[in-house]
């Protein structure tokens, strides 16, 4: 099928950028276009603008910031995935990068559209949360900051306003913390049955701070805070205890998905699996 008559606009600066989606009603922002073109082609959305953002190289970055890195919002996950500077506990999002879809979509998806979509099922959502990144959003009254845990609200909906575009992200990367994202994948689509981003902040052998998310499970990626809390304290280097401690990480979720792909009662298993996993994957 072929998408509906749009308007189409190839901006040239950022500020020109966000006049174009402000300007008319119903215009969407195209990045990468790997999540927006298919909802075109089948007529899922109609918009009346669409506002290409292919020249605005200002945003495609991965470069160090005092105490951390800045992701910019058109990096390609190719970029994310093979960045030299996400080591540490920044290797939760460059796992998570690296995991999405196919090698075609990891080099035209870009960062900042698959944020702004907001799949439920989608893989860099669980690591900026699991970072605590702040994420900069800009739009007709400038520049704004989002803390990542107030950034996602829903299926497809996230804390941008209208003519906002999601510009970029900051995270802290604690020296000597870990980090790492695996998931369950559905072999059809490659989005995360149950994903779970693990970033630890270590003394030596023991866990001093943990933050592990789950993306898949429901609306929108979750921390798992009672796991985190029985993971504070302990050695790593004792896979029993690991197992322990995260053997009840899907038992509290709520709402979780239940359909044909994986029953609630499967995806709250696997959870506790893939945070397992996740945390002995970063300690190594």
């Amino acid at each position: 099928m072929l998408p509906s008559a749009f308007d189409y606009v190839v901006p040239d600066s950022l500020e020109e950028a966000v006049r174009a989606l402000t300007e008319g009603p119903d215009a969407r922002a195209l990045a990468g276009g790997q999540s927006l073109l298919p909802l075109l082609k089948l007529r899922l959305a109609r918009p009346a603008r669409l506002v290409d953002l292919r020249r605005l190289d200002g945003l495609r970055y991965v470069r160090k910031v005092d105490g951390g890195v800045a992701v910019g919002g058109l990096t390609p996950h190719a970029e994310v995935a093979g960045s030299t500077l996400l080591v540490g506990g920044g290797r939760a999002l460059a796992e998570a990068a690296a995991a999405i879809g196919d090698v075609q979509v990891r080099n035209r998806g870009t960062f900042g559209g698959s944020l702004a979509h907001a799949d439920p099922s989608a893989d860099l959502p669980a690591a900026v949360l699991a970072l605590e990144a702040t994420l900069l959003a800009h739009g007709p009254d400038g520049e704004r900051e989002i803390r990542a845990g107030d950034f996602f609200l829903g299926p497809f909906a996230t804390a941008l306003r209208p003519g906002e575009l999601l510009v970029g992200a900051r995270m802290e990367i604690p020296e000597g913390s870990r980090g790492a994202y695996v998931k369950l994948r559905h072999k059809a689509s490659g989005f995360a049955l149950v994903g779970v981003a693990a970033v630890l902040e270590m003394d030596g052998s023991t866990c001093r701070r943990a933050r592990l998310t789950v993306t898949g499970t429901g609306g929108r990626p979750l921390r798992l805070e009672e796991t985190e809390e029985a993971l504070a304290g302990l050695s790593l280097e004792d896979g029993r205890a690991v197992r322990e401690a995260c053997s009840g990480a899907g038992e509290v979720l709520e709402d979780v998905h239940d359909d044909l792909h994986g029953s609630a009662e499967y995806r709250r298993a696997m959870t506790s699996v893939m945070a397992t996993r996740a945390v002995l994957r970063a300690v190594g």
